[in-house]
């Protein structure tokens, strides 16, 4: 696998270089986009607003307008923005995981050791994984500039890039007003989230979507009738207490199908008693041996 970035992770004045791989390997249907006319293949093309022609990548630049000119950016303008930064994650503090919300969270990445800085990089797995704590800092990638926890997780290193607080939205806009709630109906609430508890495992969920999506496809390939659609109902809560008892109840009946059914005690004695023989005692088998001869 190709890595994506290639730098070091200073950690006090021990510096370790290393390399970024993608934890990201997102899976679908590759679909194409056709004219519906004649199902030829749509192709997007550069075009030069002006001369109307097509532009081919390698003469394409990026520039930033000011005043209605642009400045054209190469990429060393790009590295010498913040050299250091481009090519080092410099962790500025240690912390617990949890002290970090999870909103703020982006994307994650496998570190793994560059040659020479294998016993630095395995130093640094240990210690985090000791301490419980992960490593804070930041750095440039793909020309921006993002805040990184770096923490052990199943004896690898992996790295976590964040948003600044200014890309999260403020959650004040979404705040609902407040209704009032009965004892009633938060007891039976809170009784149905715990009825539900249980431990996480992300093997339990299953991508059904495009499993479903891919013998409709199918079906349709080989000429086969599709059933209609069934229609999904959004109806609002009225009767809340009404609905968390059916959800109680319905959870309940779920349980016991799923119990295994006990085997009666009476009837697997008696069919004991009659398959399986009487054992012949020793010394009798050799009476009868003897009296033979």
């Amino acid at each position: 696998m190709r890595s994506i970035w290639t730098g070091s992770i200073a950690f006090g004045l021990v510096n370790i270089p290393v390399k970024l791989f993608s934890a990201i390997d997102e899976k679908g249907l590759d679909l194409d986009m056709l004219d519906k006319k004649d199902l030829g293949h749509i192709r997007f093309k550069r075009i030069n607003e002006n001369t109307g022609k097509e532009v081919q990548w390698e003469n394409i630049v990026k520039g930033f307008e000011i005043e209605g000119k642009y400045v054209v950016l190469t990429d060393q303008d790009f590295e010498k923005a913040s050299p250091e930064k481009t090519k080092l994650i410099n962790l500025e503090l240690f912390t617990k995981t949890e002290q970090i919300d999870v909103i703020l969270f982006d994307r994650a990445y496998y570190v793994a050791p560059a040659k020479g800085g294998e016993r630095a990089f395995e130093l640094l797995e240990e210690a985090l994984k000791k301490t419980g704590m992960a490593g804070v800092g930041s750095f440039v990638l793909r020309n921006k500039e993002k805040p990184v926890v770096l923490r052990s997780a199943k004896n690898i290193l992996m790295l976590h890039t964040l948003r600044f607080i200014h890309e999260i939205r403020d959650p004040s806009e979404f705040e609902t007003k407040k209704i009032a709630t009965n004892k009633k109906e938060l007891d039976m609430a809170t009784g149905l989230i715990k009825t539900l508890e249980g431990t996480f495992n992300i093997n339990q969920f299953k991508d059904t979507y495009t499993e479903q999506l891919l013998k409709l496809i199918k079906a349709k390939a080989s000429g086969k009738k599709l059933p209609a659609a069934p229609k999904v109902l959004e109806k609002p809560s009225t009767d809340l207490v009404a609905q968390l008892q059916q959800s109680l109840a319905l959870h309940d009946s779920r349980k016991k199908a799923l119990l295994p059914e006990k085997p009666s005690g009476k009837s697997v004695s008696k069919t004991t008693s009659k398959t399986v023989p009487k054992k012949t005692p020793k010394k009798a088998k050799q009476a009868s041996k003897t009296k033979k001869k």
